[in-house]
């Protein structure tokens, strides 16, 4: 088709001039009209969705929907913006409006569908906007800005969840139906909001919560269903805010309870000490024998850098009402300006305990063409310095995070980043949280299901879930995430007649023999990437698997892996080594593909045929152009053959060609000497420094 002239944009339809907004509007509506027709005589029975506003238009969608009924082109779903810094609180008023013109014009109530929407990254916002749309019934997609290839600002690198992540993972785990939800106040900037769901079936009730201001609230639920017996298992999460680019751990247990149901079949659910960038996750299930767990929550604190004692350098307002298209940041402002010899940021921090405490530093650092990691010094009252290393993102407000371990004494301490060696960062705050922090323990009752499994309240277990039942069909899939990459042992607590398994991204892992009925705890170590990791457990063919949790235990163990420099790998074509002081060794090897001929191949040996996690380190900056908004960066494709199977692997742009990232890749080896090739016959494969291998259990 040939191009319109006013593309996608008919500015004449904000105009006050009539003139001007009638011959915009005729435009539109002979435009729609050629777009329509053309649609339908390719697909007939596609669903069209419009007329898709940058925000609710009242006059153009008081003028447009009667036209394209009497037109006979009406849109089958509704579309439009809710972009404005207002839009929390006067969205129901704009469907509330569209729904009376539809009622006026004699038109069938049709889909809404909210096309962009969102506070990216942030869950105490994001539930804000999910309940309004959830209690609306209206469908909504989060905005695509700033780049592909991290799902909207919801996850880190590839596979690695953020804190929003999280929230979008409980929200898709919500099943049977939803509840009302009554708020403290409704169509409100930045309230306390949530979504409420119950399944009769499988006996639990969940809330979804966030936003507003710190503090504390009170979660009163009424009519609980009887089938949940006199007295229930409330557990409560906390998912908070990672940054844009930074990880999200798996989700705080707050707290583990057991509550007598009151005579009217309702509990209160005291929650305190709220975080208005967090969001929350209340779950209810019928109590069994024994007590759960209590949660063991980390103690942790939270330190503004513009509120710090700083030299050389600048406090800047971000995101906020006021500017609503800024980027998120903790406090709504940060420091930067970093770059002079004497900059530094001093953080005074107390603490209850003599211990270590992981640091987490809330950072951005602009990424370009020739954009390397910046560094800082990290000093503890008058110790030795401490380098910090921070990888770029992609710009100074496009937050991530680093983190490192600290040793304090308990009480006052003065803790200093001044600027490296190389480059500057902004700093947004400091996290410092006791080490170690929990382990996670994952209820089976909240896994995705396949197959018709039931569910057992009898006893409460470690978290106070209950178990989910396994028969054969049946899987329970988990999203288990690790820090950092290496062996954890993995607990199933189980009681069994028949004999299951748990795979790891689709390879068994072990076998979860039959207990002949007995409760016991499997242990398997397991190799665990620094992301999320999939591990399903599946019923047995005959009998059953009465599964209450996964829990992971232990800090990353590293032996039994071996690393393989690119730079000693076999080069053919245009592959070459270069230096790079950021790689591992020094080197790496670069223009890899953009033709058959042009590929790295590592020689890997390994003891045993299996599964094996091959995890190759690389860098990617390529970007095709500028866009009006979002920054076009490119992934790059390499076929990874092992032993002459090529499977196509993408790698996401990272920012720099001075970082590196890890993506782990599933792979099938031999025993002995196995020949894997990386390379990519139409066009450039990553930039490779080094891969690792590993086997999948220890």
């Amino acid at each position: 088709m040939t191009a319109l002239p006013a593309a996608n944009w008919y500015t004449g339809l904000g105009s006050s001039t009539t003139s001007t907004y009638n011959s915009a509007l005729s435009s539109f509506e002979s435009d729609w009209t050629t777009v329509y027709g053309k649609i339908r005589s390719i697909i007939p029975n596609a669903r069209i969705a419009g007329p898709n506003e940058t925000h609710y238009d009242a006059r153009l969608m008081g003028d447009f929907y009667p036209w394209a009924k009497a037109h006979n082109v009406l849109p089958d779903i509704t579309t439009w913006h809710e972009l404005d810094p207002g839009s929390l609180s006067h969205f129901e008023s704009n469907l509330a409006a569209y729904r009376t013109l539809e009622t006026n014009a004699h038109i069938s109530a049709r889909p809404v569908n909210i096309d962009e929407y969102g506070d990216l990254s942030v869950p105490g916002q994001m539930i804000q906007w999910m309940s309004m749309f959830e209690r609306n019934k209206v469908y909504a997609y989060q905005a695509y800005w700033d780049m592909a290839g991290n799902l909207d600002g919801n996850v880190s690198q590839t596979n690695i969840p953020n804190g929003d992540w999280w929230l979008l993972r409980w929200y898709a785990g919500l099943t049977g139906q939803t509840v009302k939800v009554t708020p403290p106040q409704s169509n409100v900037i930045d309230t306390l909001q949530g979504i409420g769901s119950l399944d009769k079936g499988r006996k639990q009730a969940q809330v979804l919560l966030g936003g507003g201001n710190s503090g504390a609230a009170d979660t009163v639920v009424q009519h609980i269903p009887p089938s949940f017996g006199g007295r229930v298992n409330v557990s409560v999460e906390r998912t908070a805010w990672s940054g844009y680019e930074g990880a999200g751990p798996t989700p705080t247990v707050l707290s583990r309870s057991t509550r007598k149901v009151g005579a009217n079949r309702t509990i209160t659910v005291p929650l305190t000490g709220l975080d208005p960038m967090a969001a929350y996750r209340i779950v209810i299930n019928p109590a069994g024998s024994g007590t759960p767990t209590t949660a063991d929550v980390p103690w942790q604190a939270s330190y503004e850098a513009e509120n710090a004692a700083i030299t050389g350098g600048t406090v800047y307002t971000q995101g906020s009402v006021s500017n609503a298209y800024g980027y998120a940041t903790s406090g709504t402002k940060d420091v930067g300006s970093l770059n002079q010899s004497t900059s530094k940021v001093a953080f005074t921090v107390s603490v209850p305990t003599t211990g270590t405490y992981d640091l987490n530093i809330f950072y951005g650092n602009q990424s370009s063409q020739t954009a390397t990691p910046a560094t800082q010094n990290l000093t503890v009252d008058s110790g030795t310095a401490k380098t910090i290393t921070y990888p770029p993102t992609l710009n100074w407000t496009y937050r991530s995070t680093v983190r490192t371990p600290v040793s304090l004494t308990a009480g006052t301490h003065t803790l200093t980043l001044a600027k490296g060696t190389t480059g500057e960062v902004t700093l947004d705050k400091i996290d410092l949280t006791t080490s170690p922090g929990q382990d996670p323990v994952y209820p089976a009752t909240y896994a995705d299901i396949t197959g018709s499994p039931s569910y057992d309240y009898r006893a409460s277990g470690i978290s106070g879930a209950g178990a989910v039942v396994l028969r054969s069909g049946d899987k329970a899939a988990f999203d288990v995430y690790a820090p950092t990459d290496g062996y954890y042992t993995v607990h199933a607590g189980y009681a069994s007649t028949g004999s299951g398994t748990l795979s790891h991204d689709g390879a068994t892992a072990s076998t979860l023999a039959s207990t002949s009925g007995s409760l016991t705890d499997r242990t398997q170590i397991l190799y665990l990437s620094a992301d999320n990791n999939h591990i399903t457990a599946a019923g047995p063919g005959g009998g059953s698997l009465t599964l209450r949790d996964l829990r992971v235990t232990g800090t990353a163990d590293t032996s039994g892996v071996t690393v393989y420099e690119a730079e000693n790998a076999t080069r053919a074509g245009t592959a070459a080594v270069s230096s790079n002081s950021w790689s591992s060794g020094g080197s790496y090897v670069g223009h890899v593909g953009n033709g058959s001929g042009n590929t790295l191949t590592f020689q890997v040996n390994t003891a045993s045929a299996g599964r094996y996690v091959l995890n190759v380190r690389y860098a990617n900056d390529q970007v095709s152009r500028s866009g009006n908004y979002n920054t076009n960066v490119v992934s790059r494709a390499a076929n990874i053959a092992v032993n002459g199977t090529a499977t196509t692997v993408m790698f996401r742009n990272n920012y720099s060609w001075s970082s590196w990232w890890d993506l782990p890749v599933p792979v099938t080896l031999n025993a002995g000497t196995n020949t894997i090739t990386l390379g990519n016959p139409t066009a450039y494969a990553p930039d490779i420094d080094r891969v690792s291998v590993a086997p999948l259990t220890g």
